[in-house]
């Protein structure tokens, strides 16, 4: 069953002074109305791109937004600063309308968009727990049921009958996230705000809204720049870029495109002859095992990880360093090629180097890769390249693959193939 719908929801808003418009608009929509015409401001307005000078007064902040969410699914919204991520939560928790298109909800729900919403800074969080429980649509009776457990998975117990305007952001946080999270909606909408709370209450909000959503089996709509936050909590996920909807898929196929929309594929970067301490950097580069530089592999493939470089020292023992990094922005392995021997490299020689990571190794998804030469006695890097590759592994879709029959996401960010012994 849908939990919520959305058909072609767009929201304009008018750019300038605060206020919905100017006296001779309002006119104006007030007579094409009166005639049965089409209100004239809906045929113009820029795209929601705000890091653009627009041409008009006018701006779409979102734009023909389609989509259905059932009953018991836990999704992610994402997308840049300014995208629509917000004015969509709005929307849904009907703290605005649409400008067009309609909106279908199935149940009661329990938005938490803004820190302290429906908080009065005078009453203290006692008062505040009652009031704000009563505006999301909880009786009474049912807030007095609960509150034992609100207090407690805030933890603001010894500040419970103290103002709230006293209360740090994050505590504020707290109480209204409790508050919100044990209102007995069917549909939980929770924006940024987890931000503002500590890593352990993150842990704990991500915690309970996975249980709202696959233990007591309600909706659960979350916007976040969290990245395995979302991964971690929400099967589908929404991409929004500039008030358009670009995608809407299980999650971990729409972070891989949300970042590689932010960050284009790179294969190869060239430097020419810059030169740190003694050494020149000539380029790096990705390859295939036929020798071609690529930045898509399959996951059954090698990934070669190349440098080029020219040593002016003479008898240096020289460590090469890699590291890559996965899409939530965590270093999935660090390698140097610390072997017993000491590599000696001669002074005004040219040097090509390869690594190999093996077939079957990293999950499917996109990696930047950092490179650098360091000094195998001090270990202090002579040249350090930050970030400079990136690389996408996929699976073959129809072809032989480490997957089998499997067709799911794998978790993780390395998923090798083991050698397994049962006796």
């Amino acid at each position: 069953m849908l939990a919520l719908k959305a058909e072609n929801i767009s929201k304009q808003y008018r750019l300038g002074q605060v206020g919905t418009g100017t006296l001779s608009h309002d006119l104006n929509r007030f007579w094409h109305k009166a005639r049965g015409k089409e209100d004239p401001y809906l045929k113009i307005g820029d795209t929601n791109d705000r890091s653009t000078k627009g041409d008009s007064d006018y701006v779409w902040s979102l734009r023909d937004i389609n989509f259905e969410i059932e009953e018991g699914d836990a999704v992610g919204i994402i997308g840049r600063n300014g995208a629509g991520k917000s004015t969509l939560l709005k929307l849904l928790s009907k703290v605005t309308k649409p400008t067009t298109g309609k909106i279908y909800t199935n149940g009661r729900i329990a938005s938490l968009l803004e820190v302290g919403t429906g908080f009065h800074p005078e009453m203290t969080g006692r008062e505040n727990v009652f009031l704000n429980g009563a505006i999301l649509g909880m009786t009474r009776k049912e807030i007095t049921r609960k509150f034992d457990e609100i207090v407690d998975f805030s933890g603001v117990e010894r500040y419970i009958d103290t103002p709230v305007k006293r209360y740090s952001s994050g505590m504020y946080v707290r109480l209204a996230f409790a508050v919100a999270a044990h209102l007995e909606s069917e549909i939980l909408i929770v924006d940024e705000v987890l931000a503002v709370g500590d890593a352990e209450f993150q842990k704990k909000c991500l915690g309970k809204m996975g249980d709202v959503s696959k233990g007591e089996g309600r909706t659960v709509l979350f916007v976040s720049h969290n990245m395995t936050a979302i991964e971690r909590l929400c099967t589908h996920s929404m991409f929004l870029k500039n008030g358009n909807l670009i995608d809407h898929d299980i999650t971990p196929n729409i972070i891989s495109k949300y970042i590689s929309e932010d960050q284009k594929l790179s294969s190869m970067v060239e430097f020419g002859n810059e030169t740190t301490k003694n050494m020149t950097m000539h380029k790096v580069w990705l390859e295939n095992i036929n020798g071609e530089n690529t930045s898509d592999f399959f996951s059954d493939e090698e990934v070669f990880i190349c440098m080029d470089f020219t040593n002016y020292t003479d008898n240096i023992n020289l460590i090469h360093a890699l590291s890559i990094t996965n899409e939530m922005d965590v270093i999935v392995l660090a390698s140097h090629d610390l072997n017993p021997e000491i590599k000696i490299r001669n002074k005004n020689k040219n040097y090509i180097t390869k690594c190999k990571i093996p077939s079957h190794f990293l999950n499917e998804g996109t990696f930047t890769c950092s490179l650098g030469l360091i000094d195998g006695l001090s270990y202090q890097p002579f040249l350090f390249k930050n970030d400079i590759l990136k690389f996408r592994i996929k699976d073959r879709i129809g072809g032989i693959s480490a997957r089998g029959l499997y067709t799911g996401v794998f978790p993780g960010a390395v998923r090798p193939i083991l050698n397994w012994e049962t006796t």
